[in-house]
């Protein structure tokens, strides 16, 4: 019953700010009895998928997933997007980024942690990683935010972004990112994705997480 419903939310077929029937109604709908169908309702609760109003029942959450368009930079604009840059320096380089950039595991690249915000509401946690021999003494390695973005930076350098590639999954998030997005208890979006220049050379790997209960991601892609 939890998932029909919360897919029902999902698609818009329950519209935000909408009054679920009653308990008697859901009980028939789905054929189940009434402690299950409360049970389902603090499950999607707990999910920040539902809202209960005191003394006038319970009602779906009052916005539609927020679609992010899969770029690789957005402009900040007044009421839009936003970014607060939470780190920056040099760490070991995590296995799979090691493996994405064809270095060895352990090998120190640099770090750049951001929050990504939409309209004031907390969006995605992106951990950028860029080669040291590429980032170390630019703009990229100053702990401020840089206009135009890293692929202006990394442009710059000589190194266009030429294309990047996605592996998308979900998992439960870490303690940081619950208090970082605000998340109820539901999975995250994972993109781990690796940018290339030239010759297929890898210039950036990013880790960029999102709540999977308010954001779709939205590709565009030639036919």
């Amino acid at each position: 019953m939890a998932a029909e419903m919360r897919a029902r939310i999902m698609a818009g077929d329950l519209l935000p700010g909408t009054q679920l029937p009653s308990t008697a109604h859901l009980v028939t709908e789905f054929g189940v009895s009434n402690t299950t169908v409360q049970k389902a309702l603090a499950v999607l609760k707990a999910e920040g998928y539902l809202t209960s109003r005191q003394g006038k029942g319970v009602y779906v959450r009052d916005r539609q997933p927020f679609r992010v368009e899969v770029g690789a930079y957005f402009p900040p604009t007044p009421g839009g997007y936003s970014y607060e840059l939470l780190q920056v320096g040099e760490v070991p380089a995590p296995n799979e980024v090691a493996g994405a950039l064809d270095i060895e595991a352990g090998d120190h690249v640099l770090l750049r942690r951001r929050l990504l915000r939409h309209g004031g509401r907390p969006v995605e946690i992106e951990r950028s990683y860029y080669p040291l021999e590429l980032a170390g003494g630019t703009e990229l390695a100053a702990s401020q935010r840089i206009p135009g973005g890293a692929h202006r930076v990394l442009a710059d350098l000589g190194y266009d972004l030429q294309h990047f590639v996605d592996a998308v999954s979900s998992r439960m998030p870490t303690s940081e990112e619950v208090d970082l997005l605000a998340l109820p208890d539901v999975p995250v979006i994972r993109q781990f994705r690796v940018a290339f220049s030239h010759d297929d050379r890898p210039v950036e790997v990013s880790v960029l997480i999102k709540g999977s209960h308010l954001y779709e991601l939205m590709y565009r892609m030639p036919a």
